[in-house]
């Protein structure tokens, strides 16, 4: 099983402890996720992570259903967090969420994922990679939308 690795990171001219709070909050996770992902999280999960909880939702990717079941390694408000799949549809994934400080205020967020897919590296270069370099985009341009600076 080959591991790969993702970095992707955007500048948030909010405090860490604002940026952490919102990305503590499982509802967002839809806010971040492009049109072509659509996350569905139960009713009645937990308000934030903590380390050790578990957490499940349907995801639904270019109108194909899954579901994710993942568990949070690291919580450690608000510097960063962890999350795992124990099941979904990765070989492997983990997903560090760091939070920096940066000078003058704001704060960088730092996306560091490793993940192995099935069917290897045609279906990573092609479908999986892009996929997730989309989403990350996405992601960066919603939380320029969500806090603006000024």
């Amino acid at each position: 099983m080959k591991i790969r690795f993702l970095q992707a990171q955007c500048e948030v001219p909010r405090s860490r402890e604002e940026v952490f709070a919102f990305f503590a909050d499982p509802a967002n996770l839809a806010v971040l996720t492009p049109p072509s992902v659509r996350v569905e999280i139960p009713a009645g999960g937990p308000p934030v992570g903590r380390a050790g909880l578990e957490f499940e939702y349907r995801v639904r990717v270019r109108g194909f259903p899954m579901r994710w079941r993942g568990r949070f390694e690291v919580w450690e408000p608000p510097q960063r967090f962890v999350d795992v799949q124990l099941s979904g549809p990765y070989r492997r994934w983990r997903h560090e969420h760091a939070f920096e400080s940066l000078p003058g205020g704001g704060t960088r967020v730092i996306d560091r994922v490793e993940y192995a897919v099935w069917g290897g590296g045609l279906i990573d270069r092609w479908i999986v990679r892009p996929e997730m370099e989309r989403m990350f985009a996405y992601r960066a341009k919603r939380l320029a939308e969500l806090f603006p600076a000024g």
